[in-house]
């Protein structure tokens, strides 16, 4: 099952909303190569992705955080470090393991899952603390 963008995940901010319509897109790329059977072989591109994007996009988003003096930058950061090490883990149990189907299955639960709540819960509260200041 892909993930849709949808209107409840914008945040109102063009650089978080693209950044993140294209985290999606790397869930969905791995979802797709799933359904036809190449899901193992398309893991290792979506787990480097994804450690080396969301380390981009979590400075991204705590730079506009800092900037706008965000009250609970502290805990929205330490929410990026918690993801930051799920992915590393995934990607250590790549390289230690293989591409595996549980792997995969991990990556969809625990990251997109992880990241489709985390936009509607906290980066919501960060875009309209960016619009307030605006």
């Amino acid at each position: 099952m892909a993930y849709t963008f949808t209107k409840d995940l914008e945040t109102g901010n063009q650089l978080i909303d693209t950044e993140h319509r294209q985290l999606i897109e790397a869930i969905n790329n791995l979802l797709a190569a799933c359904s036809t059977g190449k899901g193992r072989s398309e893991l290792t591109n979506t787990a480097k992705f994804l450690q080396e994007y969301t380390a981009k996009h979590f400075s991204d988003e705590e730079k506009l955080q800092i900037q706008t003096q965000y009250p609970d930058y502290q805990n929205h950061r330490r929410y990026h470090e918690e993801f930051k090490k799920v992915v590393a883990e995934i990607c250590k149990k790549l390289d230690t393991q293989g591409a595996t189907i549980t792997l995969v299955g991990e990556v969809n639960s625990a990251i997109a899952g992880w990241l489709i709540n985390h936009i509607k819960k906290e980066d919501v509260k960060v875009a309209n603390h960016i619009k307030s200041k605006s």
